[in-house]
């Protein structure tokens, strides 16, 4: 038996999943930015997923994962009281926070399912003593969660949905614009999220001169270096998300190759699409 025992699991949005899983060597390490490569069965792939959360005393982290191809709706199925048979982490470097930020403003940007890891990383920024702006862009109001646990440990909070069903009809690089252009003194931007939404971030802070960290979702098959998968251009240099990353200067991430890879599997993704 694997002893990574599911304590609890619901449903937070249409296909997206919270999963509290039993892991105490892993929640004794885990910081903000860190993921776990997980393995349903024997014969199944291994996939990266960030931890949303940890408990250092009750010996547990929090999974927050979004039903696409097979191994994700294999685990949708998984219930309360089952294992998982693998739970490798924490893997990857912890997001680092640099001490001048202390006291300064900066901006938490959550995406989709991105919005699930940037709540360890705000609350581990006000134990800082940082100011944070929290915007989290969602799809619609049904795709919404985590709202009042962001607002307990957000300064400010701001929430957009592309169709207008609540909060800002928008885009999360709207309401960035709007307070750019409103003259906040804004010293740093973390931005969690799809590929696309990271990637639109950085071109408008990067006009702005404001230092940007995003957290890249690049392939992955290893999660220890080894296989090279997970490689992404960063600054004209090849660099590995597992052991790099996954935090990197958005400035200077190739986002346009890093999107080419992730559609390496699109078809066999989409193949999936009976199981989902």
């Amino acid at each position: 038996m694997s002893n990574f025992k599911i304590l609890e699991k619901y449903l937070l949005a249409p296909k997206i999943h919270f999963v509290l899983v039993q892991a105490p060597l892993i929640a004794k390490k885990a910081l903000p930015g860190q993921f776990v490569m997980v393995r349903i069965t024997e014969k199944g792939e291994r996939i990266p997923l960030t931890i949303a959360d940890y408990d250092r005393e009750k010996g547990t982290i929090s999974i927050v994962f979004q039903e696409l191809g097979k191994t994700t709706c294999d685990f949708a199925k998984m219930n309360p009281e089952e294992e998982l048979l693998d739970l490798l982490g924490p893997q990857g470097n912890p997001t680092e926070i640099n001490p001048k930020l202390i006291g300064k403003n900066i901006i938490i940007i959550g995406g989709g399912v991105g919005v699930a890891p940037t709540f360890p990383l705000v609350r581990r920024l006000k134990e800082e003593g940082v100011k944070v702006t929290s915007i989290l862009g969602f799809r619609s109001k049904e795709y919404i969660f985590w709202e009042d646990r962001m607002k307990n440990v957000s300064d400010k909070l701001i929430i957009t949905t592309n169709d207008g069903s609540y909060g800002k009809h928008g885009v999360v690089t709207d309401v960035l614009k709007e307070l750019i252009e409103l003259g906040e003194n804004i010293s740093h931007v973390f931005a969690i999220g799809p590929t696309i939404m990271m990637k639109s971030v950085c071109e408008t802070t990067k006009i702005n001169n404001i230092p940007t960290t995003v957290s890249l979702n690049a392939l992955m098959v290893c999660g220890m270096g080894m296989c090279g998968a997970c490689r992404v251009n960063v600054n004209e240099k090849n660099q590995f998300t597992c052991m790099d990353g996954p935090d990197f200067d958005g400035h200077k991430v190739n986002f346009d190759e890093l999107m080419k890879r992730l559609d390496t599997y699109k078809k066999e993704e989409c193949s999936c699409s009976k199981y989902i």
